[in-house]
């Protein structure tokens, strides 16, 4: 990690005792913003996602897919009809409003350099033995300290990425490639996932990994110090943990 202090880390207070280090301002305002209406719409569209895969709860492969059908995926979920209406016009709404926040957060990380600078793993954390001792933390539920703590780990970095340039464009091309709208102006959106069926499939199996993803996410937050992390996304002051011995 270099010496230096990048933007995003410029310190604000002194550190208040043993028990805490400096304080530093750690998320710019953008970034806070774009997090919290991305999980918000994120939740959204789960909920509403739910609501509208009740009415066939049966994942297909091709084209075309119904109840009747023999299906590549069973559900264990009860079929309801009366969901689907509110669900869809939810799931759309949340939906545009996802991939707006999501376009202007990949604007914003491409031009300010945070993309480069905290989610692209450093040189020293791409090291056999720094990525297992990264594991090995992780299954210990280990807390990063020290200047260990201002940067993402390794392993959080490959998830971001992974969750940035990959799941969440194929949610949304998927997502599109079910809407008869959309796919009348742009059909070759069918041969890039193989029909319409075979889209929601993969829709699902993707938002099913999103989901694992905020799970891990969210845990990994308490593990970190809650309260700290939290207040460092809503107000951007982070309070460095003391380093401790190895």
């Amino acid at each position: 990690m270099s010496s230096s202090v990048s933007p995003e880390l410029v310190p604000v207070e002194p550190g208040a005792g043993a028990k805490n280090g400096p304080t530093v301002f750690r998320h710019p305002a953008w970034l806070r913003l774009t997090h919290w209406v991305n999980a918000a719409a994120f939740l959204v569209l789960l909920v509403s996602g739910i609501a509208i895969l009740l009415a066939l709860p049966r994942l297909f492969w091709g084209e075309t897919g119904a109840n009747d059908a023999p299906a590549w995926i069973e559900l264990p979920l009860p079929v309801n009809l009366e969901q689907t209406g509110w669900g869809r016009n939810l799931h759309f709404l949340a939906a545009w409003i996802l991939v707006i926040n999501g376009l202007a957060y990949l604007l914003l990380i491409l031009a300010s350099g945070h993309l480069r600078r905290s989610l692209v793993p450093d040189r020293d954390q791409l090291s056999a033995r720094h990525l297992a001792r990264e594991i090995g933390d992780h299954l210990r539920l280990e807390k990063a300290r020290g200047k260990e703590a201002l940067r993402y780990n390794a392993l959080q970095k490959f998830a971001y990425l992974g969750v940035v340039l990959i799941l969440f464009p194929v949610m949304v091309l998927s997502g599109l490639t079910m809407s008869p709208g959309f796919t009348t102006a742009f059909p070759e959106l069918f041969s890039l996932f193989g029909g319409r069926q075979s889209a929601r499939t993969i829709h699902f199996l993707v938002a099913s990994l999103l989901v694992l993803f905020l799970i891990v996410h969210v845990m990994q937050v308490f593990v970190g110090g809650a309260g700290n992390l939290l207040r460092s996304m809503v107000t951007g002051r982070f309070t460095i943990p003391p380093e401790t011995e190895r």
